[in-house]
């Protein structure tokens, strides 16, 4: 049976519980370094069953540097874990790797974290430790040379975590007050109404052939004339496009306005949105 001071030593090193320290070092005969293999492998295994589960909380993760800047998803099972000081460690460390390599997924996951040990083996051995089915969820990276990008959390969890986070990134050399400002209302606006592109031409082909198959689901049982139906299609999808392009949504902070019409009353020469990305936990 292992001495007590030895399994306390491998329960602070591997992040185990006291019966799985125990029964890795009677396997191991009282190795350390053969017992922490062995909880490995077993952290895998367990693991692996976990990943069969849903996890749909969680947290977004934003972080800035002068280069760049990138919004990222780590999701959990529970919101209790999402607020547990080991995840929250893992996930800001994570983040700043993330922005590091652009959000390339596999270099994520092949990079080393502080203990020297690779982002996936921190990974799983987070899954072992807390008991919950963890994943690195979507994420995305605005290149900020010769941009200005603004960022909104809404829901924080704590620090630079948050249930809803923003990026968007801004081409303008202005440096004044009121660009500053309307950047942080421009990513609030983002999160508020959750817009499908910047223009009406940007939107995917495929959201806008769904949504008039549904107007026309929906108009085909009301007896009215074919010439009457493709009118009132035509106006159903001008006003889903414009109700989800950017430009031309109502300004939240003051709805009578559309964006378009704020960014001109800016007087701003040169002013222009060039991309955004919005993410919310369990969406």
């Amino acid at each position: 049976m292992p001495d007590t001071e030895k399994i306390k030593k491998l329960r602070s090193l591997s992040g185990a519980g006291f019966k799985d320290c125990g029964s890795a070092l009677e396997e191991s005969a009282g190795d350390i370094d053969k017992a922490i293999e062995i909880l490995r492998v077993k952290g895998v295994a367990k693991a692996s069953k976990k990943m069969t589960r849903s996890a749909n909380e969680g947290v977004i993760a934003i972080c800035e540097s002068n280069q760049n800047s990138s919004i990222l998803e780590i999701n959990c099972e529970t919101d209790f874990v999402a607020k547990n000081d080991d995840f929250i460690n893992f996930v800001k460390e994570l983040s700043d790797i993330n922005n590091k390599v652009k959000s390339n997924r596999e270099e994520l996951l092949s990079s080393k974290m502080a203990n020297n040990k690779l982002v996936k083996d921190n990974l799983l051995a987070l899954i072992s430790k807390i008991g919950e089915k963890i994943t690195i969820g979507r994420s995305k990276t605005l290149d900020g040379e010769n941009l200005k990008i603004f960022k909104y959390h809404h829901t924080v969890v704590k620090d630079n975590l948050s249930k809803l986070g923003v990026l968007v990134s801004i081409d303008t050399n202005d440096q004044s007050d009121k660009l500053m400002t309307f950047g942080k209302q421009l990513s609030m606006h983002i999160a508020a109404s959750n817009p499908l592109s910047i223009d009406s031409d940007g939107i995917d082909k495929d959201i806008l052939k769904k949504e008039s198959e549904l107007i026309s689901e929906e108009l085909k049982n009301t007896g009215k004339t074919d010439e009457i139906i493709k009118k009132i299609s035509v106006g159903k999808m001008n006003k889903f496009k414009e109700e989800n392009s950017l430009l031309n949504q109502q300004w939240v902070m003051e709805p009578k306005k559309k964006v378009k019409d704020i960014i001109k009353e800016l007087n701003i020469d040169k002013i222009k949105i060039i991309e955004f990305f919005r993410l919310k936990i369990g969406e």
